[in-house]
């Protein structure tokens, strides 16, 4: 039982947590410092830790993951996986598929990685074989939909994980913004669907 509602999300907290990451290897930080000076969107990096701890866990072979951008989270996922992990990313864009083969030839992984270039509705329908772990992080008006199709692709005990449930904290508040309502309001939809 919680002591308090407010006893684990505050500033302080936070901030202990983050100085406690392991500091991120050199390309890593490369694709951190590329994602933050071309606004890509990749996933935080206690995030991404906790990707590679849950495929570690749970000996995943096998991972789907919907919205690549640049291989962030893929990299995180191959190497909680065994060398005969594989992950299947899919990612509608072309500059972002280019920058994510160019980082997956660094660490020689490119081979234990199938990207299928398009929209995740259309291609998830098109896969056929089953998951360890799906990690949903792309249009958050569609989490629904990746998460119908994913879910019969799914190993019995497979995991999902999805990203940005709280949306920076907006969906447990006031939207105060034009530009994230849409997303907060299918967030906000999306999360009972999820956990019951």
């Amino acid at each position: 039982m919680k002591a308090k509602l407010d006893a684990i999300l505050q500033r302080e907290q936070a901030e202990y947590l983050d100085g406690i990451l392991p500091a991120s290897d050199a390309l890593l930080s490369e694709m951190e410092s590329y994602a933050a000076e071309h606004q890509v969107p990749i996933a935080d990096r206690e995030v991404a830790l906790f990707l590679e701890i849950t495929a570690r866990a749970i000996n995943a072979k096998r991972a789907l993951e919907c919205g690549m951008a640049i291989g962030y989270s893929v990299i995180h996922l191959l190497r909680g996986m065994p060398d005969d992990g594989r992950v299947v990313t899919i990612d509608p864009s072309d500059e972002m598929i280019a920058a994510a083969k160019r980082y997956f030839t660094r660490p020689g992984i490119g081979e234990r990685v199938q990207i299928e270039k398009g929209y995740a509705l259309d291609v998830i329908p098109q896969l056929s074989e089953t998951f360890d772990l799906v990690f949903i992080d792309a249009v958050k008006e569609e989490y629904r939909g990746y998460l119908d199709l994913s879910l019969p692709k799914l190993r019995t005990g497979g995991v999902v994980i999805c990203d940005n449930l709280l949306w920076g904290g907006r969906v447990a508040g006031q939207n105060e913004s034009e530009e994230y309502k849409t997303s907060t309001e299918a967030l906000r939809e999306f999360n009972p669907y999820f956990v019951n």
